[in-house]
């Protein structure tokens, strides 16, 4: 059986991160090995909210909490969980974002048939014709279906999409760490798409149920927007300079974290 780490980034999701401890079950848990969830030096109770949930409802998995030593953004605690997940020689790493917006149970077919293990990248996507979304406006959903057909083309495979919140990667493709200097923002998982396409990792993506309902959203629609085209150009322009440039405001040397709470004896 696949060693399997479940990474959840959390950053001020208070409400929902205990959901998203809620979707741990029994069946769920058989496939994974250990849960470490990040906390993004959040500004809200949320380290409270995870371990008041995990101390009344204890998952038969080891389970910790980290706090990254720094605010790194999304893309950064990634790079925390990923140095984690290949240090500690785990097969896969899962990401679940804390903000309630995916449900594992997506996955979990997946995981039962060990179909994911043919791919290097086993991506949740949004707008897939199976996929269904609750809550997401249409000139969101439209926009994400005309930037999914520009990486499409620029990238030369089918993108469904850009950067869901439910995502697994083959730890043996990060080992190298290509992804260190992408950015540490949210758009970590659009460098992640164009540098996988470049180095020709096995992508596959899979439908999955995204709502937003009390969620707080970070995304600047329109400033994000241009940047991500600019992106994409500069990579179908230059390739090999785009994924060895360095694409960070702030360069950072080590990305750290200590742990704050445990399951662990």
């Amino acid at each position: 059986m696949r060693k399997i780490l479940l990474f959840i980034p959390m950053y001020n999701c208070e409400k929902q991160i205990v959901r998203v401890l809620g979707q741990l079950n029994d069946e769920v848990c058989k496939f994974i090995s250990e849960v470490i969830i990040v906390n993004n030096r959040s500004t809200d109770d949320g380290e409270t909210a995870v371990t008041q949930y995990l101390s009344e409802h204890p998952l038969n998995i080891p389970v910790s909490l980290f706090r990254n030593d720094e605010n790194y953004g999304l893309g950064g605690s990634h790079k925390v969980a990923f140095a984690y997940a290949v240090k500690n020689q785990y097969d896969y790493i899962l990401v679940l974002h804390g903000d309630d917006q995916g449900d594992i149970s997506n996955i979990l077919p997946y995981l039962k048939s060990g179909v994911y293990g043919k791919y290097d990248c086993f991506l949740g996507a949004r707008f897939m014709k199976q996929s269904k979304l609750q809550g997401y406006s249409v000139f969101r959903t439209i926009g994400n279906h005309v930037y999914n057909v520009l990486f499409s083309v620029g990238t030369g495979q089918k993108i469904y999409d850009l950067g869901s919140g439910l995502n697994m990667y083959r730890t043996k493709i990060l080992k190298d760490m290509f992804y260190i200097r992408y950015k540490d923002n949210l758009m970590f998982n659009y460098c992640m798409i164009l540098g996988s396409s470049y180095y020709r990792h096995k992508i596959k993506f899979f439908p999955i149920l995204w709502r937003e309902d009390d969620q707080v959203s970070n995304v600047k629609m329109v400033s994000q927007a241009i940047t991500v085209l600019q992106m994409l150009i500069h990579y179908v322009l230059h390739k090999k300079k785009f994924v060895h440039a360095e694409h960070r405001e702030k360069i950072i040397k080590r990305y750290t974290a200590k742990v704050i709470w445990t399951s662990k004896r």
